[in-house]
């Protein structure tokens, strides 16, 4: 008959109970991982199931019961982690929000908006569009599998401890969240240099013909003028996106040391 002691079980259940709560905390904030399609069970069963595949290659872990006040500590402390790690590549995405918006809001279709699950609330059908392309790009350069990668071995460079972390990382993601307002603009700017001259071109004409309607042509010629735009921009969306992910891929590197 086997047997199993109390120490024995604590000791399981340490080694579980930790790596797990940053493991979740990093897939409830990430991207493409926390999408409001995946079942909150799948999401679940699939953190469990990274946790028993990290298992063997972990450091090992503190010698303190799950369950004691310390033990919740470092629960809180690993599940804060996995949240900033998250929130640190979503920042590459809100920046095409972002320049989605901008680019919606100069062609005139701000007032064109969608109903966002994920985001719970309306968003431009342009920033969704966006969204969706930057999406397929991450996913088509390995994207999420980068991310599992960086997960483990998040474990080797801040591993799991009673000690507390330094606030260095905080101040590297406040640092890294600056680029979510420069790579929005750098991203959305040849759509509005390229609609700002297509405005003053109307007022230029609206002053040279002033019984032309220039409200009338105008919303249409600026709305196609930037379809046009942005279907010869989307190709070049790929090295963009690629070098903005790898620059948020370093800035989680940058949080974690």
């Amino acid at each position: 008959m086997i047997t199993f002691t109390s120490a024995q079980l604590d000791v399981w259940l340490t080694s579980f109970m930790f790596p797990l709560a940053r493991i979740l905390g990093l897939l409830a904030a990430a991207p493409v991982f926390n999408s409001i399609a995946m079942p909150k069970r799948i999401r679940l069963a699939f953190g469990i199931a990274i946790t028993l595949a990290l298992l063997p290659v972990l450091p090992p872990m503190p010698a303190v019961p799950a369950g004691s006040w310390t033990g919740l500590a470092i629960l809180a402390q690993q599940m804060f982690i996995g949240v900033l790690l998250g929130l640190t590549l979503r920042i590459a995405f809100a920046a095409i929000d972002l320049a989605g918006e901008l680019i919606g809001l100069q062609m005139g279709l701000s007032f064109a908006v969608f109903y966002d699950p994920q985001n719970a609330g309306q968003t431009p059908v342009l920033s969704e569009f966006l969204g969706l392309i930057v999406t397929l790009v991450f996913l088509a350069m390995n994207g999420h599998l980068l991310t599992l990668s960086v997960l483990a071995e998040s474990f080797k460079l801040l591993p799991v401890a009673t000690t507390t972390p330094g606030i260095g990382g905080i101040g590297s993601f406040l640092a890294w969240s600056s680029v979510l307002f420069s790579a929005g603009l750098l991203l959305a700017l040849p759509l509005i240099t390229a609609l700002l001259i297509t405005n003053l071109a109307m007022g230029v004409l609206a002053r040279v013909a002033p019984q032309l309607n220039i409200f009338a042509v105008g919303f249409p010629v600026t709305m196609t003028s930037g379809f046009v735009i942005l279907m010869f921009s989307i190709p070049y969306f790929g090295a963009a996106m690629e070098n903005l992910f790898d620059q948020a891929f370093r800035a989680m590197a940058a949080v974690l040391r």
